[in-house]
């Protein structure tokens, strides 16, 4: 009887220890996992060269998860003071504000008894001032001295984050800005468009803007800009490298490359390719969505679109246009050294919109203006293309147009005398232009012959006489009203090397003229169609939240990384 006593007594505190076991389990069991919908980050460089970052999150706490009591925030540096910073959960003040023993540098918000609980929804604010020493010098070629900054936004451990993320990031730039001058940095590992949009703030700042809706707040995102350095005191401007790291990690990662005796090498190749890629990228004005194949060839392009679609140096391209306003009797030219043109004060019906623009563009006297007028009249042109282009192939309406131009020259080439040959090089010049050898296949195709220039040549060359005698000529003779008398003009029959040296001449009249430097004339354009990231080169890893520590590195002019924070 009693060892039956026993075995029952045995069996109530195995049960009682059970179900004590199977009670408190879940509660020792408890642990950070939640999901972030919805954030924003935003950093915004001061005229004194002090940045401010601002985050948003929108935390939905999974259920039986633990409360979610602290939220850490990485910083970009360690030159902040805790009393610059201000927070609130769901409306209300957090005022336990410390700094984060899981990240460094990055703040603690306690959130104490506001804590989200298991299964609840929170919104978090957080604001710092006066962060200092984010601004490097700019590494990119410009005709001054430029500031750059990088910013990795703050990320959550992905052991405890997980779903996606709506998340928009925002970099507002220093006041005083023309929008020509900034520059936005490619950000890295972004599922979004690498693309931001432009716009400004309340306060009149530029500002870039990238928005996703499949982000991950547990992955490391990078983004940054460049804009001049008179706007911020110099004193702002830092040259040395910055760099923050847990020393064993970064060790570990450097120590294979220390090993290899080429490091040095390979550093100073790599600055070379990169300034190389730097100077060939201010060339690539045509955005990047044009690139994204399509089906089907576009046709209907005018030889100037084409052109644009073949990215032509644009002082090319501008002497194609100039060309086309004379042919169509829009303008003539005045002078050729300085190219002036006058507009004609009735203009013709079909004029294309980068035609009128073109010739707007040359009513300005001052030659700054003149200039931006047109920048801006390409970058109307290369956006124009780019919405013609939307869902059709890139490459193969490239293919087409080549065969127009390939076909052009057999149109020339063939023709069996210097009438027909000057006739058909007349009518295809728009796109005979378009050969990267248009000069040299000139004058191998008519060598010393004669080319009877095209009937308006007379407004290209104001030196053409306006008398009635007769020359060879295309097209038959224009008629020039000269107070209602017709007056004949003379068009000159040209020795092949002379008439591409008349051509080639032009162009660069243009290029060095007209538009000044053409890499910096064509790099105001792509600034805005397709801008120019700084060049440069930067180590980064972040994470954070519960016992993972932050390791963010920064081995570039020009990098101010943001580690990572999390819930604990």
């Amino acid at each position: 009887m009693k060892r039956v006593v026993n075995k029952q007594r045995w069996l109530s505190l195995f049960l009682a220890v059970l179900l004590l076991a199977v009670t408190v389990y879940p509660v020792l069991a408890q642990d950070y996992a939640f999901e972030v919908p919805q954030a924003s980050a935003d950093i915004t460089i001061n005229s004194d060269g002090t940045a401010t970052l601002e985050y948003v999150y929108q935390f939905k706490n999974s259920p039986g998860a633990h409360a979610i009591d602290f939220v850490d925030i990485g910083l970009p540096n360690g030159n902040y003071s805790l009393s610059n910073v201000t927070a609130s959960v769901n409306g209300s003040p957090i005022r336990d504000i410390q700094d984060s023993p899981y990240v460094t540098p990055g703040i603690a918000l306690g959130l104490g008894s506001n804590s989200i609980p298991a299964g609840g929804s929170g919104t978090v604010t957080f604001r710092i001032t006066n962060i200092e020493k984010m601004l490097f010098v700019g590494t990119a070629k410009e005709t001054e001295a430029y500031a750059s900054f990088n910013f990795q936004p703050n990320s959550f451990d992905s052991n405890y984050v997980s779903g996606a993320t709506v998340l928009t990031v925002s970099l507002h730039l220093p006041p005083g800005l023309k929008e020509t001058e900034p520059r936005y940095i490619n950000p890295t590992n972004w599922p979004g468009n690498a693309d931001p949009v432009a716009t400004t703030d309340n306060a009149g700042q530029v500002v870039y803007k990238w928005s996703a809706q499949n982000a991950n707040s547990g992955s490391k995102y990078k983004f940054g800009a460049t804009f001049p350095a008179r706007l911020v005191p110099n004193s702002a401007i830092s040259t040395a490298q910055s760099i923050t790291f847990n020393f064993s990690d970064v060790f570990a990662t450097l120590f294979p490359v220390l090993c290899c005796g080429g490091f040095i090498a390979i550093f100073v190749l790599g600055i070379i390719a990169a300034v190389k890629s730097s100077n060939k990228r201010k060339l690539q004005y045509l955005p990047p969505k044009i690139a994204v194949e399509g089906h089907g060839i576009k046709r209907g392009l005018t030889s100037v679109e084409a052109a644009i679609l073949m990215e032509q140096p644009m002082d090319k391209i501008l002497t194609m246009i100039l060309f086309s306003v004379l042919k169509k009797e829009a303008a003539t030219v005045v002078t050729r050294d300085p190219l002036q043109i006058k507009a004609e004060e009735k203009q013709p019906e079909g004029l294309n919109p980068y035609e009128i623009s073109f010739i707007a563009a040359y009513t300005k006297t001052d030659s700054i203006e003149r200039r931006k007028g047109l920048q801006d009249m390409m970058v109307a042109l290369v956006q124009s293309v780019g919405e013609k282009m939307k869902g059709f192939s890139q490459k193969e309406t490239i293919a087409y147009y080549q065969d127009i131009i390939k076909q052009a020259w057999q149109q020339v080439e063939s023709a069996k005398t210097p009438d027909v040959k000057s006739e058909k090089y007349s009518e295809n010049m728009d796109w005979t232009m378009l050969d990267k050898e248009s000069d040299t296949r000139t004058q191998s195709t008519f060598g010393s012959g004669p080319i009877f220039m095209p009937w308006w040549w007379w407004r290209v060359d104001p030196t053409l006489s306006r008398t009635s005698t007769s020359m060879p000529r295309v097209g038959g003779a224009p008629s020039l009203p000269t107070g209602g008398k017709s007056t004949t003009i003379n068009i000159p029959s040209l020795p092949g090397a002379t008439a591409a040296a008349s051509l080639v001449g032009t162009v660069q009249a243009f290029s060095s003229k007209v538009v000044g430097d053409i890499t910096s004339f064509t790099s105001g354009v792509s600034s805005k169609t397709n801008p120019l990231p700084v060049a440069s080169t930067s180590i980064g890893r972040s994470g954070g939240g519960g016992s993972f520590h932050c390791a963010c590195a920064c081995a570039c002019a020009g990098c101010a990384c943001a580690c990572a924070g999390g819930g604990r």
